[in-house]
């Protein structure tokens, strides 16, 4: 795998390019101000009257409308959520396209599925921080960065990448490394690692814990402990030393009963159902699900958020965190 890094790439191709940042939540907060930080040229196109127009105006920005964003940008760096890209490209930033402009994500989920289709003679590319907004903007504040990724699906131009790579740059992300990949293996194992891993597998494992001990007769509040807020001390020793340095830190009792039971937990049949759950996400199924969900205005999330603010875990958990400070 092919790793960028500040020495290998020259930001002086966007000397003369302006940089248009669609959308201004926590990614296009971060990645618009610390690419006018390092000396690019950014505008944030906004939706006119929205709730981040004045944010954005606060914080120095050069704010218009998307449309305006659209027509003065050389990229169109679009940073809204998954499920409102298509509208607005075929709006507000289709009929503005030229040939040799830049159409850049931080996400190909769009691209990947075919929901944003580009008029010839345009870049698609990819420039995208593999962290939260708020931790790209801090590292970058602290003098270092995040690591991040660059992709190209089209280069018109011949130059795609180069831009890509700036835009990461600027951005920070070469301070830590860019790492180079393609639209379809970010979108697959972005999506894969939110439902299996990181989103859907993590709270379903806390819950079936946290569930298991109350039955058992044991008190909320230290199920919560055991299985819920003691995961992020783990999880913070994973990050920072892998699997290794967490066994060497944690007790010796803990490593062996560890050891010994995580495979009668995460066994073979949870693989089984990772696999079903990622062909789902290659062949389209989740992409297609998801678009139904939203033109049916997402009843079924809904629903879903109403049964998970309902839960025990949840309320105990409330609780224990506005003792520790961790929620007001």
């Amino acid at each position: 795998m092919k790793i960028y890094h500040e020495k290998d790439v020259d930001t002086g191709i966007l000397a003369n390019k302006t940089i248009a940042v669609i959308g201004y939540g926590s990614q296009g907060m971060a990645q618009s101000q610390n690419m006018a930080d390092s000396g690019l040229k950014v505008v944030v196109g906004l939706r006119k009257g929205g709730k981040s127009w004045k944010t954005a105006v606060t914080d120095g920005m050069n704010v218009m409308s998307i449309e305006d964003a659209a027509k003065a940008a050389d990229i169109i760096h679009i940073l809204i959520p998954d499920e409102i890209q298509g509208k607005v490209y075929e709006k507000s930033i289709k009929p503005h396209l030229e040939e040799g402009n830049t159409l850049s994500f931080s996400h190909g989920y769009n691209i990947h599925f075919g929901y944003i289709k580009v008029p010839k003679g345009v870049n698609v590319t990819m420039s995208a921080p593999k962290g939260p907004g708020a931790m790209v903007r801090r590292t970058y504040l602290e003098g270092f960065g995040i690591p991040g990724l660059v992709a190209v699906e089209i280069n018109a131009t011949g130059d795609a990448k180069e831009q890509a790579l700036a835009m990461g740059k600027g951005c920070g992300l070469a301070r830590a490394g860019i790492l180079e990949t393609t639209f379809k293996e970010e979108t697959e194992t972005d999506l894969f690692g939110e439902q299996a891993v990181l989103c859907g597998g993590v709270t379903e494992l806390i819950k079936a814990g946290f569930k298991t001990l109350v039955d058992a007769g044991y008190q909320p509040e230290l199920a919560y402990f055991e299985t819920c807020h003691e995961l992020k001390l783990i999880v913070d020793i994973i990050y920072e030393k892998g699997f290794a340095g967490m066994w060497h830190d944690v007790s010796n009792t803990a490593e062996f009963g560890g050891l010994t039971r995580r495979s009668r937990v995460i066994n073979p049949n949870a693989q089984e159902e990772m696999a079903k759950i990622l062909k789902e996400i290659q062949e389209g199924n989740f992409a297609k699900e998801w678009a139904l969900e939203n033109q049916a205005g997402g009843p079924m999330l809904k629903r879903m958020r109403d049964m998970e603010d309902d839960l025990q875990i949840e309320k105990v958990g409330s609780k224990l965190r506005k003792l520790s400070g961790l929620q007001k």
